[in-house]
């Protein structure tokens, strides 16, 4: 597995990941919710992150990460690639490369907490809205 760049060109593939990750883990999303937030991520989200992608030798996409101003705004497996190490080494690029040291969670996704408490976060707040103004609780983390 290596880390790099991400090109427009990999939007599709990105997206197909964002979504297959979603509805793995954040079962709280109606199918509703997911697809008024897809054309966000496409079309917005992606281009107002510094992303960074994990491929595998072959080139094929694995997850990705994007950072915006110290937060690790996303971060998203390929389903069948979560407990491999790929999330490990994108949270581990955004804190050591590229200076993260905050993170949101939705507290309704406990394996997500999981990981970024593994991972040396603290909860340091709560907000009852998500980014979005709905009602999915956000856990506001930052490195201890």
């Amino acid at each position: 597995m290596y880390l790099g760049s991400v090109s427009r060109d990999d939007y599709p593939q990105l997206i197909q990941i964002w979504e297959a990750s979603v509805r793995a883990t954040h079962d709280f999303l109606s199918d509703a919710d997911i697809l008024k937030l897809k054309p966000l991520i496409l079309e917005q989200y992606f281009d107002a992150v510094a992303l960074t992608a994990a491929r595998n030798e072959g080139g094929e996409l694995l997850g990705f990460s994007g950072v915006a101003e110290g937060n690790l705004e996303m971060l998203f497996i390929a389903p069948e690639q979560r407990g491999l190490g790929v999330g490990t080494a994108l949270c581990r690029h955004a804190i050591d490369q590229q200076g993260v040291s905050k993170v949101d969670v939705n507290e309704q996704n406990p394996q997500a907490l999981g990981f970024y408490l593994h991972m040396g976060f603290v909860q340091i707040g709560r907000s009852e809205l998500d980014g979005q103004g709905a009602p999915f609780p956000l856990l506001h983390l930052a490195l201890a």
